[in-house]
């Protein structure tokens, strides 16, 4: 059997549900499926690489936004098989588990299947909407261009006005924000998490989305719900 040691959250998710038992490491970060039984290597972006050698895996899953190139060398510079994902848009989550599950030697999941039908089945209202999307506060940063959630949110009607911007995830002043001339700010739980009485004050007479960061953010099994809950969520 492989042993794998998973980086990304997702990925951890995807594999534990597809092939219980074969995650031999992940990180802190690593919190679905509940009940996950493999030893903790740190967080993803500061991974015990000590402590992942140590677990001998056949195989290291990352990705090359969550987690940083030095520690990625370090693994591969004491021997180990890194696979490396690059997800940016729905299409590539599809077409990167597959790949990861095909390393792994898993056979495709009916999960896999499920959540590209349910998003074949999306069709975006007429009349995009336009919003901002923060991901951090103090500083607030949002999402810019070329990123996975900007993509969810496009096939679900809502265009990121920051989607031009030269950043993946730039820095915004609030008062530009208030400015941008958005229709609505979408608010994830993830990576800050943002609440009913954290967030939505910030933009006084804007309709406020508050959505799960796990549905807008991670590709695995959460992409057979997530257009559901996407939606019920950003009608408010």
């Amino acid at each position: 059997m492989t042993r794998v040691v998973s980086l990304v959250p997702s990925l951890t998710e995807a594999i534990a549900v597809s092939a219980p038992g074969l995650l031999a490491g992940a990180t802190e970060w690593c919190t679905r499926p509940a009940g996950l039984r493999a030893a903790r290597i740190g967080g993803t972006k500061n991974p015990d690489v000590e402590a992942v050698v140590a677990l001998r895996p056949d195989l290291v899953v990352a990705n090359e936004e969550e987690n940083r190139e030095p520690d990625l060398a370090a693994l591969r510079a004491a021997g180990l098989d890194v696979l490396v994902t690059e997800v940016r848009t729905l299409p590539q989550a599809f077409t990167e588990l597959q790949r990861v599950l095909d390393a792994c030697g898993v056979p495709r999941p009916r999960w896999l299947d499920d959540a590209e039908a349910a998003w074949d089945a999306v069709e975006p209202p007429a009349g995009p909407r336009r919003a901002v999307v923060p991901v951090w506060r103090r500083p607030w940063m949002v999402l810019g261009r070329d990123t996975f959630a900007g993509d969810v949110l496009a096939r679900l009607g809502v265009d990121n006005v920051y989607a031009a911007h030269p950043e993946r995830y730039p820095r915004i002043p609030l008062d530009e924000l208030n400015a941008a001339g958005a229709d609505l700010v979408v608010l994830p739980d993830e990576p800050y998490r943002f609440t009913a009485d954290d967030g939505p004050e910030a933009f006084p007479g804007l309709p406020a989305a508050l959505v799960d960061g796990r549905m807008l953010t991670w590709y695995g099994p959460s992409l057979a719900a997530a257009p559901t809950a996407l939606r019920a969520a950003l009608r408010g």
